[in-house]
């Protein structure tokens, strides 16, 4: 039997496939991280379990940061979609890959730079210390292929090719599960196995990656895209609208650096709880930013089709699934920890405190499900200040002060509350943006030098 939609909701049905495709692609990374960590877990000495969770933290930082190439891409593209714009579509491709290229090359220059100031901050034994190094020193050369992976997944998720991005997932990270487990578990080679594996699944997937957008690029208009390419207008609204998503991102990091920080500070054990907290939380985040992506995707195409009328809609249908989706997370973490956590370590002493802390998973969790939306939302109309505005006050005035108590009294139960308290204020900060963007119609439609 075939359903009418109101015109105003008409986008279902695409946005239920690309949320579905776009969750799927994006739960893989956390997932094969997970087993990465389940493989370390369950080695003899824990100290590979924390070595690695401080060395993937700083990756977290980089590139969480970095994903303002992602973010940057998928929405202009999405208005170059609704306007039909196929030049423009190439050209916001081709500028991004280049900044990514050079943000890669430069972050190799100063890699051992990197090395000694993270490591030198942290605070934990010299066997955790050396075990996070050696992941360091094999995962960083992955870098370059990390940060054009992520133009390429914006680019293809701004044309709603979801498809390819679940491709180059699967490819990614099922190569990744599999170096781990011959890295990890037959060749013993602990925390260094699993930087290397994480290394090449990279560059697999900037392989797959690249091969799937050569075939959606008509080579007859590279010409003309060409000689537009260096357009000293077009790469400053791309510097500018990335300034502030870099801002945003990096604000958001700082957060969950912090967090680690003063986990670190509260002891081996502490840093191990909460390592596997995090875990659950990113697992989760990923999802929703699987909505998310789809929410960016809509609202960029939207824009650019001048269908304002169906922003509201998409938010309300957006902001629903994510939540549910957060909720449910956190509840099945309450209910079943023995079965979640059994999965990550075998090691009682983690496992057997852990339980107190479960809890503030609701919280976090249902408040970050819904921010992330609106983070996605703002990303799609290409609105980048109020991002950055929302992120920088929510680092200062909703996690700082408290997390300043949790180190002062030594409290892990603390921490957790500024976390929550964190994801609060970026979401009231984002939601009364709301009403304003949708009002402020015109200054949202991207132009053709926005890209």
């Amino acid at each position: 039997m075939n359903i009418t939609l109101p015109n105003q909701y008409d986008f279902l049905p695409r946005f239920s496939r690309l949320a579905l495709v776009n969750v799927l692609s994006n739960i893989m990374e956390p997932l094969a991280g997970t087993i990465s960590i389940a493989f370390l877990g369950h080695l003899t000495e824990i100290d590979h379990l924390a070595g690695v969770t401080l060395s993937a933290t700083l990756f977290n930082i980089m590139y969480s940061v970095m994903s303002f190439l992602r973010m940057g891409i998928t929405g202009v593209t999405a208005q170059a979609v609704g306007r039909d714009d196929r030049e423009e579509m190439l050209l916001v491709g081709l500028r991004n890959a280049l900044i990514a290229l050079g943000i890669g090359g430069l972050l190799l220059l100063l890699q051992y730079p990197l090395q000694q100031l993270w490591f030198g901050i942290m605070s934990a034994t010299p066997s955790v210390k050396a075990s996070g190094i050696d992941y360091f020193n094999a995962r960083i050369w992955a870098v370059p292929a990390v940060v054009v992976n992520f133009v390429i997944i914006g680019w293809f998720l701004g044309r709603e090719m979801s498809g390819f991005v679940l491709l180059m997932s699967v490819v990614g990270n099922v190569a990744n599960i599999l170096f781990d487990y011959l890295f990890i578990v037959h060749w013993d080679w602990a925390s260094t196995g699993a930087g290397l594996s994480q290394a090449i699944s990279q560059y697999l997937m900037l392989v797959v990656g690249i091969s799937l957008a050569s075939f959606k690029i008509d080579w007859k208009e590279v010409p003309s895209a060409a000689r537009k390419f260096w357009d000293t207008s077009a790469f400053k609204a791309a510097f500018t609208l990335n300034g502030n998503l870099f801002i945003r991102s990096s604000a958001n990091m700082l957060v969950l650096t912090m967090f680690t920080v003063l986990s670190s500070a509260m002891g081996t054990t502490i840093l191990a709880e909460n390592a596997l907290l995090l875990q659950v939380i990113m697992i989760s985040v990923y999802i929703f930013e699987g909505i998310g992506f789809a929410t960016e995707t809509l609202s960029g195409n939207f824009k650019g089709q001048q269908g304002s009328e169906r922003l509201l809609s998409l938010l309300q249908v957006t902001l629903g699934s994510s939540l549910q989706a957060g909720l449910i997370c956190a509840l099945v973490c309450i209910l079943f920890p023995e079965t979640v956590f059994g999965i990550l370590t075998n090691h009682g002493e983690v496992t057997s405190l852990l339980k107190s802390y479960i809890p503030w998973l609701l919280p976090v969790l249902g408040f970050f499900s819904v921010s992330l939306i609106l983070d996605g939302y703002f990303a799609g109309l290409a609105l980048g200040q109020g991002m950055r505005k929302a992120a920088l006050n929510g680092a200062i005035f909703g996690f700082a002060p408290l997390a300043v108590v949790a180190w002062y009294y030594h409290s892990n139960h603390i921490l957790w509350f500024a976390l929550s308290v964190w994801t609060v204020t970026k979401l009231v900060l984002l939601g009364v943006q709301v009403q304003e963007a949708l009002k402020d119609e015109p200054a949202v439609v991207a132009s053709k030098s926005s890209a």
